[in-house]
């Protein structure tokens, strides 16, 4: 048994920074907004109707994120949040084209969010990436253009493209020529997928996409012929399991299926997915995976092994942060 899953380090690859704000500095930017007003608008309620009406909360926290400064003030908290929880390794998603309603242009959004994040990580002792989003309901256009801005920032801190949002209520069309781009390009890729639809999404998403990770995947149980696809290609899960909870994909903690998952021999991680929404850490995530599924500090230690091995970072770097890992619990 683990007696502090706070002190175990720990690595996040499923982390969006529009929904992960603390009230301390959701107060900076609004000093309007009461602490029952948080409560009530930023977090969601522990069930949801689903997925749709759990992204209603997301709105509150890009509203609030529209000039340079506020992004680094975000981004500055998340690094708080995340020393608490004893963070190694993080990779951080957001969607710039969400941040333009003052002014701003794509390129300065972007621009504003590695700034903060490469000042937070020469200022603390956690590594972190940036992931840029495209949105399941933006056009073609504005895939393109988020796609673009990962290869305009190559070699600094943002480090790969994804696409979020409601999958059930949108196709993939929009957003083959960004994906077919970034093979081009070659910018590593995740998609979110096996969601908030079953597992056809999630083979229709490696089929069209060809990404090297899948944001959530956890439907992919559904399919035997589909978890001994992603173990044989090593398609890496980042597994949100209070999220899924939450949005109603399982009833209760212990149907999710993220042990069978992890046991059958897939690739995955654990994370928060939206630290403010799902009102959860990742320490409280370990603990919950203890109580409910009996984990012990080698399957943590494992999950982390896997997430550093899926990161979009440099092998040097993956070396580096393993070595730190191995130390950290022991098997070094």
């Amino acid at each position: 048994m683990i007696d502090d899953a706070v002190n175990l380090p720990k690595v996040e690859l499923h982390l969006h920074l529009d929904c992960s704000l603390s009230y301390k500095v959701v107060k900076k930017l609004d000093p309007s907004v009461t602490a029952e007003e948080y409560a009530e608008s930023f977090i969601a309620p522990q069930k949801c109707y689903d997925l749709a009406d759990f992204l209603t909360r997301a709105l509150k926290g890009f509203h609030l994120m529209q000039s340079a400064e506020a992004i680094f003030l975000v981004v500055e908290d998340l690094f708080e949040q995340m020393k608490e929880d004893n963070m190694l390794y993080a990779e951080i998603r957001f969607a710039p084209l969400q941040h333009l309603e003052n002014g701003m242009t794509p390129f300065e959004v972007v621009q504003a969010a590695e700034k903060a994040v490469r000042k937070s990580v020469a200022e603390t002792t956690i590594e972190c990436r940036l992931l840029l989003c495209t949105l399941r309901h933006y056009s073609e256009t504005q895939s393109m253009e988020t796609v673009k801005l990962v290869e305009a920032f190559k070699g600094s801190f943002v480090a790969g493209f994804d696409i979020a949002a409601d999958e059930a209520g949108f196709p993939i069309d929009n957003h083959l020529s960004a994906f077919k781009y970034a093979e081009e390009k070659s910018i590593p890729c995740t998609a979110h997928a096996g969601e908030a639809k079953g597992a056809e999404s999630v083979w229709e998403t490696l089929k069209f996409f060809g990404p090297t990770r899948i944001g959530h995947g956890v439907r992919s149980y559904e399919d035997e012929r589909l978890v001994k696809h992603l173990v044989k290609n090593n398609i890496h899960l980042e597994v949100c399991p209070t999220c899924n909870v939450q949005i109603d994909i399982y009833p209760e903690y212990r149907d999710h299926p993220v042990d069978k998952l992890y046991r059958a021999g897939v690739s995955l991680n654990i994370n928060t997915d939206a630290r403010t929404i799902t009102n959860v850490t990742l320490s409280r995530e370990y603990q919950k995976l203890q109580e409910t599924f009996g984990w012990i500090k080698a399957d943590f230690y494992q999950c982390n092994v896997n997430a550093i091995q899926a990161a979009f970072v440099s092998d040097k770097l993956k070396q580096a942060l393993l070595a730190k890992l191995s130390m950290a619990y022991g098997y070094l």
